[in-house]
């Protein structure tokens, strides 16, 4: 005879992936064993990132979720599962190996990302897009574009010299950069006579100098807002020997807000791309070169390197130590950008970070 007393309703642990683009978002739900329980499109917006946690809850109880992209156009929802103390976790697309096998399309990688965050194969916790550090990099992105922007204008004036009339060259050449631009700002040619290669040159010349003047105000502009931001969220790491302000704001938006995400200084250094790969194979045990990571910190701690071994007596000593070892030069920075690697991992995770939410 069968109860009259109500069960409880059992609940199932499951996982979520999404694949994440520009207007739609595309979610899949597995259970404990992999097995698929739905797929669907979301829209993007507060309503979407709504309905597509109600959705995944409405299976049973969400244990964490694989996000594509979490730091571009999932950035939105990787917020939103935040504040409802959703585990999110950050995970790649799917190898190319695994792409031919079974092929492509948004419910199969949203599937493909569910699966990685239920195996664990990915553990990364996605960077909080908020606080000074969110700040810091958008007011990065502005400052390099426009240095990018002034050298290529650089590039293309001394180009232009290098084909203009006689006269004109030999009138530009040879000045320093900043008697370059100034002089050519102030060239007037005589916008009737475009059709002469002369004043053509002129022209053009003048208008590549007054952009390179107006980058280089808006980088001026840019730096007087970040200087006391940087020096505000982390004082010691400004202070670092060899450490200015555009370095520590590059290795501080690496990081991120939550830089607790960073279980060690030997995940910072993988992070960076200073931590080297080993390649030891039977009776050979090396390691190689690691060309991963985030490019730009491994500039950033390449000049700081290149700073020390120019100014500090230490790293000089370790030099030239290293070199009476055989060591060639390429592989000293190396070890070095390693060596500062783990000494900022303990500035950027000391609590100059914790007042700055």
């Amino acid at each position: 005879m069968r109860s009259i007393t109500p069960q409880p309703r059992q609940v199932f642990e499951i996982a979520g992936g999404v694949d994440t683009h520009l207007d739609t978002h595309t979610a899949a739900v597995i259970d404990t064993v992999g097995r698929v329980l739905g797929t669907e499109q979301f829209p993007v917006g507060a309503a979407g990132y709504a309905a597509l946690l109600g959705w995944m809850r409405g299976f049973g109880r969400l244990v964490r979720v694989g996000v594509e992209g979490t730091g571009v156009y999932g950035a939105g929802l990787a917020r939103v599962l935040r504040d409802e103390r959703v585990e999110v976790v950050e995970v790649d697309r799917p190898d190319r190996k695994a792409r031919r096998f079974q092929g492509k399309s948004d419910p199969i990688d949203a599937v493909a990302a569910a699966k990685v965050a239920l195996a664990d194969e990915r553990t990364g916790a996605p960077k909080q897009r908020d606080g000074h550090i969110e700040a810091l990099r958008t007011l990065r992105v502005a400052r390099r574009s426009a240095v990018d922007q002034r050298a290529d204008t650089q590039r293309q004036i001394k180009a232009l010299i290098v084909t203009a009339p006689n006269q004109l060259r030999d009138r530009l050449r040879g000045l320093s950069v900043t008697r370059l631009i100034a002089t050519c700002a102030a060239l007037r040619p005589d916008p009737t006579d475009a059709a002469s290669p002369a004043t053509a040159a002129k022209l053009v010349l003048r208008c590549l100098a007054r952009r390179h003047q107006q980058l280089s105000t808006e980088i001026t502009q840019l730096d007087e807002l970040l200087d006391p931001l940087v020096a505000t969220i982390s004082p010691r790491l400004v202070a670092a020997n060899g450490v200015g302000t555009d370095t520590a704001g590059q290795l501080l938006v690496t990081a991120g807000q939550n830089h607790d995400r960073l279980v060690s200084e030997a995940a910072f250094a993988m992070l960076c791309g200073v931590a080297p790969i080993p390649a030891s194979s039977g009776k050979t045990n090396r390691h190689r070169l690691n060309r991963g990571g985030d490019r730009q910190a491994n500039a950033a701690l390449y000049r700081v390197v290149l700073c020390r071994l120019r100014w500090d007596h230490r790293t000089r000593a370790y030099a030239e130590r290293r070199t009476k070892e055989g060591m060639s030069t390429k592989e000293i920075i190396r070890c070095l950008k390693r060596y500062v690697a783990r000494e900022l991992y303990k500035i950027i995770t000391s609590n100059d970070l914790e007042h700055t939410t």
